[in-house]
């Protein structure tokens, strides 16, 4: 079998794509996967729109977590885990951040 530098795009979700590259060594085959972290419009929508409500009503200063995008029911999961892997993995971000911050970020995804 050869396969010799094979890279390849898989379209998860209409904002999340792998990168799959394929090499083949003398004694093996080595697959290397790379997630795209590319937030979901309606998950970026959702943040900016409570940033926006949370600076209005308690000013530039207002922290949040990103626990705040979510009502107290796991409705939706999936988008609660991207969210967290978005605050979490992907930014490093602390627990309580600025609101300012967070929907500066989003924008710039």
């Amino acid at each position: 079998m050869l396969i010799l530098g094979i890279l390849t795009q898989i379209s998860l979700k209409a904002e999340m794509r792998i990168e799959i590259e394929i090499t083949e060594t003398k004694d093996q085959i080595v697959i290397t996967t790379e997630k795209n972290n590319l937030m979901r419009a309606t998950l970026k929508d959702k943040i900016i729109s409570i940033c926006d409500k949370k600076i209005e009503t308690k000013g530039l200063n207002v922290g949040l977590s990103f626990y705040a995008f979510f009502e107290n029911k796991n409705t939706d999961p999936e988008l609660l885990m991207e969210a967290a892997e978005w605050w979490i993995m992907t930014h490093k971000l602390n627990h309580f951040e600025k609101a300012t911050k967070i929907k500066k970020l989003v924008i710039g995804e």
